[in-house]
């Protein structure tokens, strides 16, 4: 009898080794992040909404955001250009990369991501996951190439095990260096500045001047800046001064098409107060200056926007007003989110 149950034992364990049966291995730990989309915000685009925060995605996506080794010369990251104090954009009118390499475009700000449609002041890239390439192969800011950086670092333990925990294993890939930075920066939204704080009755009101400067925002400036992210995600030629570069030509660099010449993605102007220096090159210093330069009247152009056109090529405001919408802008500076 022992030797017949020893048999069928052995039969069994031979017709399990050679079955076609796929052994499922146990799920990861990495539990997702929920993204609390804040009372008024769409709803999220479809990339974040497929490649949703996990708890170790983001940290590996955070890890690499700050990793120098992306650079060809090991000294520029993401963060070195995308500073949390700066609402994740930095101070110089265009960006600085590798050996002070100086970019064709200002930094733009980080925040709300997870909402937006396009990115980059053209809006050449449409999924956030597609974005990180690009400063990695430009000349002007990373000169590196995504295998190279995948070469520098494959290697390093904190990596490795980030790797296993967020995907399963350690080998490390284009497409998941992609995710990963992508379910951090889907992580970054900013949604409790003090304009929040009042629409949400949470004991904070406007002083006088902002309230002032929020009516002359809805009449003169919510054309544009509509909606909870403060843009319409639009793309407009407003008549700012032209870059001296033959290389740009604003969204019609994507499209080809004549009529979006200089035509750029309204910016939002959450935590504009951080910001600085404002347009597609850094053309203002400052707030005031922008609101100068539409009160005196901008560039004409073919394309213009209409409602620049419809008012003389200009938004007039005088010295109060201005004082006063700068004061409404300033309540969309959200202190928490940039750490201060």
């Amino acid at each position: 009898m022992k030797k017949v149950f020893a048999l069928l034992t052995i039969s069994s364990l031979l017709l399990s080794c050679n079955s076609d049966e796929v052994i499922v291995p146990k799920p990861l730990y990495n539990p997702e992040i929920p993204l609390h989309i804040p009372v008024g915000f769409p709803p999220l685009n479809r990339s974040a909404d497929a490649n949703k925060p996990t708890k170790y995605g983001v940290q590996l996506g955070e890890k690499l955001f700050h990793e120098k080794k992306f650079s060809g010369n090991n000294t520029i990251s993401c963060a070195s250009c995308h500073n949390r104090s700066n609402a994740f954009a930095d101070r110089h009118a265009q960006a600085v990369g590798v050996y002070d390499r100086v970019g064709l475009r200002n930094t733009p700000p980080l925040q709300n991501l997870a909402f937006m449609q396009f990115y980059n002041w053209d809006g050449n890239i449409l999924e956030l996951e597609k974005q990180p390439l690009v400063p990695i192969i430009t000349h002007e800011e990373m000169n590196s190439s995504i295998m190279e950086v995948i070469g520098k670092i494959k290697d390093d333990r904190e990596y490795q095990e980030l790797l296993r925990n967020a995907f399963g294993d350690e080998q490390m890939t284009p497409e998941r260096i992609y995710r990963s930075i992508a379910q951090y920066e889907y992580t970054l939204i900013s949604a409790n500045s003090k304009y929040d704080k009042v629409t949400r009755n949470e004991g904070e009101a406007f002083t006088a001047s902002e309230a002032r400067g929020y009516r002359i925002f809805q009449q003169k400036c919510e054309g544009c800046h509509s909606t909870a992210l403060f843009t319409d995600q639009s793309f407009r030629n407003v008549g700012f001064p032209l870059n001296p570069s033959t290389e740009e030509a604003g969204r019609a660099r994507v499209t080809g098409v004549s009529a979006d010449y200089m035509s750029f993605r309204v910016p939002s102007l959450r935590n504009a107060e951080y910001t600085a220096p404002y347009g597609s090159f850094g053309q203002f210093p400052t707030l005031k200056a922008v609101l100068d330069y539409f009160n005196d009247g901008v560039l004409d152009a073919d394309n213009l926007d209409p409602i620049l056109k419809a008012n003389g090529n200009r938004i007039p405001l005088n010295e109060q007003e201005k004082e006063d919408v700068i004061s409404f802008i300033k309540t969309l500076s959200d202190s928490t989110f940039v750490g201060k």
